[in-house]
């Protein structure tokens, strides 16, 4: 009951915020479009980030394809709402338009992240039987075939990108996934089967070795991941409504490691200081464009060598609040 009503209570402020930025709830007072932009793509490199954490940090598993993996979610989706679009729409014709674009945006982030999750799971079966730099190596091969691969269907734009397809995505519901995508992470952590990738991130032959199948766990990991980035991948092309393979190169995959390396692997509330603290210094440097890469390389360097656990390590940001009590020591009993 408690849990129910967390998530209405959730699902309520984002509503109220999002109005309130888009300038519905109070007269005269709106986010601008460039802010309001930040903020929304803060929210879909939560997800990105949150989700490769389930991989590179819990399970200890080096990645580099999480970019493809985004990329066919969003042109699975992009071209779900634009071919079918019309026809989704008018079998809820009895709805107002929001329902109905509700509806649409679900059922085709719904197709995306099934599609990634069907990639994800053909990649890994393969790649995640390997270890260490070898998996690291394919996984990022296979990135770069997935973004090849769509550059040459012309049924999703080619080279031309993919355009047309309306805005579905806002705050609401790229802040509503984003809190689903870390709580679906932090439950599967706390269950046992998360204690399970961190037997094998810790030790993988002991794991085996206690009867683990390594990499029945490892795949299905990466399965869950590779949805969830389906998911911010059709997120990403219904906000801003084009798509172009351009934006799933390495260089992206590497940005989303860039994230879980500043916030600390292992950590679901790092991933999110990660991915805000990526979008700002982004920003912040967009007059340096030139050279941001080049801040971001020096950037890491440094962490790697003042913390290079990243900011919160493997701990969570709850438990540098809380205080421990310290309990004093029961007195011993005297006999009557």
């Amino acid at each position: 009951m408690r849990a129910l009503v967390r998530v209405v209570v959730l699902v309520a402020v984002l509503a109220l915020l999002n109005a309130l930025l888009a300038g519905k709830l109070v007269p005269g007072f709106a986010m601008s479009p460039y802010h309001l932009q930040i903020l929304n793509l803060a929210g879909i490199n939560i997800i990105l980030a949150v989700s490769l954490n389930l991989i590179n940090g819990f399970t200890g598993q080096f990645s580099i394809g999480h970019a493809g993996f985004m990329a066919i979610g969003g042109y699975v989706s992009a071209f779900l709402s634009i071919t079918y679009g019309d026809g989704i729409r008018s079998a809820f014709s009895f709805a107002p338009e929001s329902v109905q674009n509700s509806v649409l945006l679900l059922v085709v982030l719904g197709a995306g992240a099934v599609g990634a999750a069907i990639a994800g799971f053909l990649v890994g079966v393969p790649s995640l039987r390997l270890r260490g730099d070898y998996l690291a190596i394919v996984t990022l091969g296979f990135g770069e075939i997935i973004r090849v691969f769509i550059l040459n269907i012309d049924a999703v734009g080619g080279a031309r990108g993919l355009g047309g397809m309306p805005r579905l995505a806002n705050f609401f519901w790229i802040y509503l996934f984003a809190g689903a995508t870390i709580l679906v992470v932090s439950r599967i952590v706390r269950s046992s089967f998360g204690r399970t990738l961190v037997a094998i991130r810790e030790d993988e032959i002991a794991a085996e070795a206690m009867g683990v199948n390594t990499t029945r766990a490892k795949v299905l990991s990466f399965v869950v991941s590779s949805a969830m980035a389906g998911v911010a991948g059709g997120l990403f092309a219904h906000y801003l409504m084009y798509l172009h393979t351009n934006s799933f190169t390495f260089i992206k995959s590497f940005e989303i490691i860039i994230m879980i390396v500043i916030g600390g692997l292992g950590s679901i509330t790092g991933s999110v200081l990660g991915a805000v603290l990526y979008i700002v210094l982004t920003e912040g440097l967009r007059e340096f464009a030139q050279y941001r890469m080049v801040l971001f390389s020096l950037l890491l360097i440094v962490i790697m060598i003042v913390r290079p656990q990243g900011i919160l390590g493997h701990r969570e940001l709850h438990s540098f609040l809380t205080r421990r009590r310290r309990v004093e020591p029961a007195p011993p009993a005297t006999s009557g």
